[in-house]
């Protein structure tokens, strides 16, 4: 039985394949059946690659503002997660002050 993990393959690899896509002018589905990839991956890194030249449709995010947004949800959660003891915190001194 095959694996469910998901292959990673690096940036560099991912770059390479774009770059053989916009140099043969080769089709997506092309590239990647030589390179061994879906077609859906490839056609991402290439939408991605696009994004990130300037090339996209307005609103969507570049590499660098998907890991900045990325970073901050996991800053606002820390945020919510602190905020919430501390809530706790204030509610239990409050309860013990009033003895």
């Amino acid at each position: 039985m095959g694996s469910n993990r998901t292959k990673r393959y690096t940036a560099e690899f991912k770059q390479d394949a774009v770059a053989l896509v916009e140099a043969t002018g080769r089709t997506v589905t092309e590239v990647a059946r030589e390179l061994g990839v879906s077609p859906e991956s490839l056609r991402a890194w290439y939408k991605q690659t696009r994004v990130d030249r300037g090339e996209g449709r307005p609103g969507e995010l570049t590499s660098a503002e998907r890991e900045e947004l990325k970073q901050l949800r996991k800053v606002a959660a820390e945020q919510a997660r602190t905020i919430e003891v501390l809530r706790k915190a204030a509610a239990f001194f409050a309860k013990e002050s009033d003895r």
